[in-house]
Protein backbone atom coordinates (compact mmCIF):
# COMPACT_ATOMS: atom_id res chain seq x y z
CA UNK A 1 0.00 0.00 0.00
CA UNK A 2 1.30 3.22 -1.16
CA UNK A 3 2.07 5.91 1.78
CA UNK A 4 0.68 9.68 0.82
CA UNK A 5 3.32 12.37 1.56
CA UNK A 6 0.95 14.08 4.02
CA UNK A 7 1.31 10.28 5.60
CA UNK A 8 4.95 10.52 6.55
CA UNK A 9 4.60 13.96 7.06
CA UNK A 10 2.30 13.07 9.90
CA UNK A 11 4.16 10.26 11.26
CA UNK A 12 7.40 12.08 11.49
CA UNK A 13 5.94 14.91 13.44
CA UNK A 14 4.38 12.21 15.59
CA UNK A 15 7.39 10.52 16.18
CA UNK A 16 9.25 13.95 16.97
CA UNK A 17 6.22 14.99 18.96
CA UNK A 18 6.59 11.63 21.34
CA UNK A 19 9.98 11.21 21.39
CA UNK A 20 9.87 15.23 22.66
CA UNK A 21 7.09 13.92 25.24
CA UNK A 22 9.24 11.21 26.37
CA UNK A 23 12.38 13.42 27.15
CA UNK A 24 10.41 15.40 29.04
CA UNK A 25 9.09 12.51 31.46
CA UNK A 26 12.34 10.73 32.04
CA UNK A 27 14.50 13.65 32.59
CA UNK A 28 13.63 14.77 35.64
CA UNK A 29 14.82 10.69 36.58
CA UNK A 30 17.70 10.48 34.59
CA UNK A 31 18.85 14.04 36.48
CA UNK A 32 18.24 12.21 40.27
CA UNK A 33 20.64 9.79 39.30
CA UNK A 34 22.94 11.77 37.70
CA UNK A 35 22.68 13.96 40.80
CA UNK A 36 23.03 10.77 43.63
CA UNK A 37 26.59 10.16 41.67
CA UNK A 38 27.69 13.71 41.18
CA UNK A 39 29.92 15.18 43.60
CA UNK A 40 29.24 18.32 45.41
CA UNK A 41 30.59 21.40 43.94
CA UNK A 42 29.47 20.64 40.50
CA UNK A 43 25.58 20.09 42.08
CA UNK A 44 26.05 23.10 43.55
CA UNK A 45 27.40 25.40 40.93
CA UNK A 46 23.70 23.72 38.65
CA UNK A 47 26.01 21.81 36.09
CA UNK A 48 24.48 18.15 36.84
CA UNK A 49 22.25 17.41 34.03
CA UNK A 50 22.01 14.02 32.07
CA UNK A 51 25.09 12.54 32.99
CA UNK A 52 27.39 12.48 36.88
CA UNK A 53 29.53 15.36 37.03
CA UNK A 54 32.84 13.96 39.53
CA UNK A 55 31.59 10.27 40.01
CA UNK A 56 30.81 9.78 43.52
CA UNK A 57 29.19 7.44 45.90
CA UNK A 58 30.03 8.45 49.16
CA UNK A 59 26.48 9.02 50.05
CA UNK A 60 25.34 5.70 48.42
CA UNK A 61 27.64 4.33 51.27
CA UNK A 62 26.47 6.11 53.86
CA UNK A 63 22.77 5.22 53.01
CA UNK A 64 23.13 1.36 52.71
CA UNK A 65 25.11 1.06 56.25
CA UNK A 66 22.17 3.07 57.62
CA UNK A 67 20.73 0.52 60.37
CA UNK A 68 17.43 3.07 59.95
CA UNK A 69 17.25 2.48 56.22
CA UNK A 70 17.55 -1.29 55.89
CA UNK A 71 14.85 -1.41 58.93
CA UNK A 72 12.48 1.38 57.28
CA UNK A 73 12.68 -0.30 54.06
CA UNK A 74 12.12 -3.83 55.34
CA UNK A 75 8.72 -1.97 56.94
CA UNK A 76 7.89 -0.33 53.44
CA UNK A 77 8.40 -4.19 51.77
CA UNK A 78 6.09 -5.58 54.48
CA UNK A 79 3.03 -2.89 54.32
CA UNK A 80 3.07 -2.89 50.76
CA UNK A 81 2.66 -7.00 50.42
CA UNK A 82 0.00 -7.07 53.08
CA UNK A 83 -1.80 -3.98 52.51
CA UNK A 84 -2.10 -4.94 48.81
CA UNK A 85 -3.17 -8.73 49.72
CA UNK A 86 -6.15 -7.14 51.89
CA UNK A 87 -6.83 -4.17 49.32
CA UNK A 88 -7.21 -7.25 46.45
CA UNK A 89 -8.97 -9.49 48.49
CA UNK A 90 -11.66 -6.47 49.63
CA UNK A 91 -11.64 -4.42 45.94
CA UNK A 92 -12.21 -7.85 44.07
CA UNK A 93 -14.99 -9.25 46.69
CA UNK A 94 -16.77 -5.56 46.51
CA UNK A 95 -16.59 -5.68 42.63
CA UNK A 96 -17.72 -9.12 41.82
CA UNK A 97 -20.76 -8.16 44.23
CA UNK A 98 -21.87 -5.21 43.05
CA UNK A 99 -21.72 -6.38 39.47
CA UNK A 100 -24.40 -8.83 39.71
CA UNK A 101 -27.81 -6.64 38.43
CA UNK A 102 -29.87 -8.79 40.95
CA UNK A 103 -27.96 -8.25 44.25
CA UNK A 104 -30.41 -6.72 46.23
CA UNK A 105 -29.70 -2.89 47.32
CA UNK A 106 -27.16 -2.71 44.50
CA UNK A 107 -27.13 0.82 43.51
CA UNK A 108 -27.21 1.87 47.45
CA UNK A 109 -23.64 -0.32 47.89
CA UNK A 110 -22.22 1.59 44.78
CA UNK A 111 -23.76 4.99 45.85
CA UNK A 112 -21.62 4.29 49.27
CA UNK A 113 -18.84 3.55 47.72
CA UNK A 114 -19.14 6.63 45.09
CA UNK A 115 -20.11 8.54 47.90
CA UNK A 116 -16.29 8.18 49.45
CA UNK A 117 -15.01 9.56 46.57
CA UNK A 118 -15.99 13.19 47.51
CA UNK A 119 -17.02 13.32 50.83
CA UNK A 120 -15.20 11.69 53.98
CA UNK A 121 -14.98 12.00 57.96
CA UNK A 122 -11.91 14.68 57.90
CA UNK A 123 -8.19 14.50 59.27
CA UNK A 124 -9.55 14.47 63.06
CA UNK A 125 -12.06 12.19 63.10
CA UNK A 126 -10.24 9.74 61.33
CA UNK A 127 -7.42 10.19 63.81
CA UNK A 128 -9.60 9.80 66.85
CA UNK A 129 -11.12 6.72 64.81
CA UNK A 130 -7.84 5.08 64.67
CA UNK A 131 -6.69 5.54 68.20
CA UNK A 132 -10.00 4.40 69.49
CA UNK A 133 -9.62 0.99 67.49
CA UNK A 134 -6.04 0.82 69.11
CA UNK A 135 -4.33 0.62 65.71
CA UNK A 136 -2.18 3.60 66.42
CA UNK A 137 1.58 2.92 66.26
CA UNK A 138 1.17 -0.60 64.50
CA UNK A 139 1.02 -1.49 60.94
CA UNK A 140 -2.67 -1.70 61.18
CA UNK A 141 -3.09 2.31 60.99
CA UNK A 142 -0.95 2.01 57.76
CA UNK A 143 -2.72 -1.00 55.76
CA UNK A 144 -6.28 -0.25 56.73
CA UNK A 145 -7.80 2.52 56.58
CA UNK A 146 -7.23 2.83 52.50
CA UNK A 147 -7.94 -0.47 51.68
CA UNK A 148 -10.42 -0.15 49.06
CA UNK A 149 -9.69 2.51 46.52
CA UNK A 150 -12.93 3.11 44.62
CA UNK A 151 -11.42 4.10 41.49
CA UNK A 152 -10.17 0.84 41.27
CA UNK A 153 -13.29 -0.50 42.72
CA UNK A 154 -15.37 0.70 39.53
CA UNK A 155 -12.86 -0.57 37.14
CA UNK A 156 -13.21 -4.10 38.46
CA UNK A 157 -16.86 -3.71 38.65
CA UNK A 158 -17.50 -2.62 35.06
CA UNK A 159 -15.05 -5.20 34.00
CA UNK A 160 -16.75 -8.10 35.34
CA UNK A 161 -20.27 -6.76 34.60
CA UNK A 162 -18.70 -7.38 30.75
CA UNK A 163 -17.80 -10.64 31.58
CA UNK A 164 -20.29 -13.43 29.16
CA UNK A 165 -22.72 -14.24 32.03
CA UNK A 166 -23.03 -17.16 29.94
CA UNK A 167 -19.90 -19.13 31.23
CA UNK A 168 -20.97 -18.11 34.99
CA UNK A 169 -24.32 -19.86 34.17
CA UNK A 170 -22.65 -23.14 32.46
CA UNK A 171 -20.32 -23.20 35.53
CA UNK A 172 -23.32 -22.86 37.80
CA UNK A 173 -25.17 -25.50 36.02
CA UNK A 174 -21.99 -28.10 37.21
CA UNK A 175 -22.49 -27.74 40.52
CA UNK A 176 -20.13 -24.41 41.10
CA UNK A 177 -21.16 -22.07 44.02
CA UNK A 178 -20.52 -18.48 43.96
CA UNK A 179 -17.21 -18.55 45.26
CA UNK A 180 -16.29 -21.52 43.06
CA UNK A 181 -17.51 -19.59 40.04
CA UNK A 182 -15.38 -16.63 41.45
CA UNK A 183 -11.60 -18.54 41.85
CA UNK A 184 -12.24 -21.35 39.35
CA UNK A 185 -14.21 -19.21 36.05
CA UNK A 186 -14.34 -15.36 37.19
CA UNK A 187 -10.59 -14.80 38.26
CA UNK A 188 -8.35 -17.26 36.13
CA UNK A 189 -10.08 -14.92 33.19
CA UNK A 190 -8.97 -11.72 34.95
CA UNK A 191 -5.45 -11.60 35.10
CA UNK A 192 -4.68 -8.62 33.18
CA UNK A 193 -7.36 -6.77 35.23
CA UNK A 194 -5.95 -8.29 38.79
CA UNK A 195 -2.65 -7.55 37.50
CA UNK A 196 -3.40 -3.94 36.72
CA UNK A 197 -5.04 -3.25 40.42
CA UNK A 198 -1.85 -4.89 41.96
CA UNK A 199 0.22 -2.31 40.44
CA UNK A 200 -2.04 0.34 41.23
CA UNK A 201 -2.31 -0.85 45.02
CA UNK A 202 1.56 -1.68 45.56
CA UNK A 203 2.68 1.15 43.82
CA UNK A 204 0.41 3.39 45.94
CA UNK A 205 1.01 1.79 49.07
CA UNK A 206 4.84 1.78 48.38
CA UNK A 207 4.33 5.71 48.06
CA UNK A 208 2.24 6.37 50.85
CA UNK A 209 3.68 8.23 53.83
CA UNK A 210 1.20 10.51 55.45
CA UNK A 211 -0.71 7.02 57.30
CA UNK A 212 2.43 6.32 58.99
CA UNK A 213 3.32 9.81 59.70
CA UNK A 214 0.36 10.39 60.80
CA UNK A 215 -0.34 6.92 63.40
CA UNK A 216 2.96 6.02 63.81
CA UNK A 217 5.77 7.27 66.73
CA UNK A 218 7.79 4.49 66.71
CA UNK A 219 10.92 4.97 64.42
CA UNK A 220 11.86 1.40 64.09
CA UNK A 221 8.32 1.04 62.51
CA UNK A 222 8.53 4.03 59.88
CA UNK A 223 8.14 3.37 55.95
CA UNK A 224 11.23 3.88 53.96
CA UNK A 225 9.40 7.25 52.30
CA UNK A 226 9.12 8.76 55.96
CA UNK A 227 12.78 8.45 55.88
CA UNK A 228 13.57 10.33 52.76
CA UNK A 229 10.81 12.70 54.07
CA UNK A 230 12.83 13.50 56.95
CA UNK A 231 15.86 13.77 54.98
CA UNK A 232 13.94 16.26 52.74
CA UNK A 233 12.73 17.95 55.64
CA UNK A 234 16.07 18.00 57.09
CA UNK A 235 15.07 16.48 60.52
CA UNK A 236 17.76 13.35 59.86
CA UNK A 237 20.97 15.42 59.40
CA UNK A 238 24.09 13.78 57.91
CA UNK A 239 25.76 13.97 60.74
CA UNK A 240 23.13 11.78 62.67
CA UNK A 241 23.45 9.32 59.92
CA UNK A 242 26.91 8.53 60.14
CA UNK A 243 28.67 11.31 58.47
CA UNK A 244 32.04 12.51 59.30
CA UNK A 245 33.06 16.35 59.04
CA UNK A 246 35.05 15.06 55.67
CA UNK A 247 31.86 14.74 53.91
CA UNK A 248 29.02 16.69 55.38
CA UNK A 249 28.95 18.38 52.99
CA UNK A 250 28.49 15.85 49.98
CA UNK A 251 26.04 14.03 51.64
CA UNK A 252 23.90 17.02 52.58
CA UNK A 253 23.98 17.83 48.75
CA UNK A 254 23.04 14.45 47.38
CA UNK A 255 21.14 13.09 50.19
CA UNK A 256 17.81 13.27 48.84
CA UNK A 257 18.50 11.91 44.89
CA UNK A 258 20.30 8.94 46.22
CA UNK A 259 17.14 8.30 48.61
CA UNK A 260 14.85 8.79 45.96
CA UNK A 261 17.07 5.98 43.59
CA UNK A 262 17.03 3.38 46.23
CA UNK A 263 13.24 3.55 46.98
CA UNK A 264 11.96 3.62 43.29
CA UNK A 265 14.49 0.21 42.43
CA UNK A 266 11.76 -2.00 43.59
CA UNK A 267 8.88 -0.57 41.60
CA UNK A 268 11.08 -0.69 38.41
CA UNK A 269 12.11 -3.65 38.73
CA UNK A 270 8.23 -5.13 39.30
CA UNK A 271 7.02 -3.24 36.48
CA UNK A 272 8.35 -4.91 33.47
CA UNK A 273 6.65 -7.95 34.76
CA UNK A 274 3.17 -6.34 34.93
CA UNK A 275 3.45 -3.81 31.83
CA UNK A 276 1.71 -6.32 29.24
CA UNK A 277 -1.26 -6.35 31.43
CA UNK A 278 -1.32 -2.27 32.29
CA UNK A 279 -2.69 -1.07 28.85
CA UNK A 280 -5.42 -4.07 28.62
CA UNK A 281 -6.54 -4.30 32.06
CA UNK A 282 -7.20 -0.99 32.16
CA UNK A 283 -9.17 -0.89 28.55
CA UNK A 284 -11.03 -3.98 29.77
CA UNK A 285 -12.35 -2.54 33.03
CA UNK A 286 -13.07 0.73 31.48
CA UNK A 287 -15.27 -0.34 27.61
CA UNK A 288 -18.81 -0.72 28.24
CA UNK A 289 -20.70 -2.84 25.70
Amino acid sequence: MRVSTGMRIFRAFNLVFLLFVVFLTVYPFLNIIAQSFSSEGFINAGQVNLFPMGFNTETYKLILADSTFWTNYGNTLLYTVVATAISMVLTTSFAYAIAKKDLKGRSVFIGLAVFTMFFNGGLIPNYVLISSLGMRDSIWAVVLPNAISVFNLLIMKSFFENMPRELEEAASIDGLTQYGILFRVVLPLSKAIVATMVLFYAVANWNSWFQAFLYLDNPDLFPVTIYLRNMIAGVTTAGSAGGTAENVGQIAANIQSVTIVLTVIPILCVYPFVQKYFFSGVMLGSVKE
